[in-house]
């Protein structure tokens, strides 16, 4: 039976990508293509998407600043959601008359987006880091702790005091660092991150609270660490097996009839109205056009937590067993819009942004673009451990220069250090708009993502920028096109960093044998 799952989820999968759709939009369709055989989701397959969901959330946990997600705007912003939301299901029900209490409680759950797709497409597009991806997690964060009380009224349970004390596993965390710091070996510590995310799931479910949220409380614990990356790194792929599980067992729940597939579709035609309400609450409070876009876009799904208080209410019978097939598709479908706009939701932004940008407010906005570099001449674009060097060079060279960076928390590290940098998106058309190029020499590129440095460098050259582009790549292949887009110079780090290796040894030799020959 596992064969079968993977090989269809697998065949599946690699159609959606050939047609460029992400992957699990196949592994939503396969699920489907095997209920219509007969084959149903068993006990196992609800393990391993458990499991799945626990090591996402755990490695949430990881990259995780509360600091920089406890910001008022998008705080606001959620909970106005969820209480628009409220207001207009408890009319909606109460217009309709009966079953009040199990419409409201699904009504309020199809306002939470899917934490799975949000941030797995943050994650693949490497931006859980940048203003908006903390601020969409944010978000989802204040949707999944509403979830939990609202999902304890659908199963008349609650929480026991001892979940109080999830909150003092921060106190905790100078055990976790050292069990880090002691396991050296590779298998070791990805043993230590599976074991610390089942355990703090372990923990929540033992004290009433869901276990996902036990996983990403154990993940903010190890949050801050100096190897984190490298545990996260270890976490994707397993990571990603698990959670094609997630997304096989929602088609795997049973095929709908005619009439609740119009329902499901539906359902499926509020999401933009869901999306609009975010993108006006993201405006009214102070966020630019293009942050208001893409993080509106993350959100618009109905989330799976809707799956499941689905099922809880029809268990109480407070509504009946017909709703669980339309949630059921509605989620699915949801997912598989959501995917492709959202890979492609920066695209989206440029064309729509003549029309969008006419809704922003005229206010300091809190992701607000620079509009002056003072005197700098040379930009560093991603500071992460390669922008850094090469910011540090220029300043041992004494030229000018300013790094950018989307990543607040790293912003404000680098401020602390008393380092020159700003905020800047590389993929935001305005940021490109906004600087005084004609007065830049050069401009470096060392954001991992291919796609985000082929998009800069495009940008700069539609501005006819003259200065020198230098940019790094990770593969053979993406060395030629970003020449072809304009790049002046490119490195592979690795490639050179053996060419260095190489110089200094033989370097070294040869001042050996001159001291040795010398009488």
């Amino acid at each position: 039976m596992e064969l079968i799952w993977l090989g269809t989820a697998y065949l599946s999968g690699l159609i959606a990508s050939r047609i460029y759709f992400p992957p699990l939009v196949g592994y939503l369709i396969a699920g489907y293509v095997l209920c219509a055989f007969g084959i149903k989701a068993d006990n196992t397959l609800h393990h391993v998407a458990h499991i799945g969901i626990e090591l996402l959330l755990f490695s949430v946990g990881l990259k995780l600043n509360l600091g920089s997600l406890l910001r008022r705007e998008v705080l606001s912003v959620g909970s106005l959601h969820l209480l628009i939301v409220t207001a207009v299901s408890i009319l909606v029900f109460f217009a309709f008359g009966g079953l009040v209490s199990g419409g409201l409680v699904l009504g309020i759950s199809l306002a939470f987006s899917s934490t799975i797709l949000a941030v797995k497409v943050l994650d693949d597009n490497g931006e859980l880091s940048t203003m908006y991806g903390r601020g969409v997690l944010s978000i989802l964060i204040l949707q999944d702790f509403v979830a939990i009380a609202l999902l304890a009224f659908a199963n008349n349970q609650q929480p026991t005091p001892w979940a109080l004390c999830l909150l003092l596993l921060p106190l905790l965390r100078p055990v976790a660092y050292r069990l880090l710091n002691l396991s050296r070996d590779d298998e070791l510590k990805l043993l230590l991150g599976v074991s610390m995310a089942l355990s703090g799931g372990m923990l929540a479910e033992y004290v009433g609270i869901s276990s996902d949220i036990g996983a990403l409380l154990m993940g903010i614990m190890l949050a801050g660490h100096p190897d984190i990356d490298g545990l996260s790194e270890k976490l994707w792929s397993i990571k990603e097996m698990f959670l094609v599980a997630f997304f096989l067992q929602i088609g795997l729940t049973g095929l709908p009839g005619y009439s609740e597939i119009l329902q499901a579709l539906g359902l499926l035609s509020l999401l933009p109205l869901q999306g609009g309400l975010f993108f006006i609450l993201f405006i009214l409070f102070g966020l630019r056009a293009r942050t208001a876009f893409v993080s509106s876009l993350a959100l618009m799904t109905y989330s799976e937590f809707a799956l499941i208080t689905s099922k809880s209410v029809v268990d109480a019978g407070l509504l009946p067993l017909v709703w669980q097939p339309i949630i059921g598709l509605a989620v699915a479908l949801s997912l598989a819009v959501a995917a492709p706009l959202n890979y492609f939701s920066h695209r989206l932004f440029s064309m729509l942004e003549p029309f969008l940008t006419r809704f922003e407010r005229k206010v300091n906005h809190p992701d607000r673009l620079p509009s002056t570099i003072g005197t700098a001449e040379w930009l560093v674009v991603g500071m992460g451990r390669t922008g850094i060097s090469a910011y540090l060079e220029f300043n041992r060279q004494e030229k000018l220069v300013l790094g950018l960076d989307a990543d607040p928390s790293v912003l404000q590290s680098l401020l602390a250090e008393g380092r020159r940098v700003v905020y800047g998106d590389a993929e935001d058309t305005e940021l490109w708009d906004k600087l005084p190029l004609g007065r830049i020499n050069g401009i470096i590129l060392t954001i991992p993502e291919f796609e985000v440095r082929a998009s800069a460098i495009m940008q700069l050259k539609a501005r006819q920028f003259n200065g020198s582009i230098g940019t790094v790549c990770f593969h053979t292949n993406e060395e030629n096109k970003l020449y072809q887009l304009g790049a002046t110079f490119v490195i592979q780090p690795l490639v050179e960093a053996g060419k260095y290796l190489v110089e200094n040894m033989i370097y070294a030799k040869k001042q050996a044998n001159r001291y040795n020959a010398t009488p």
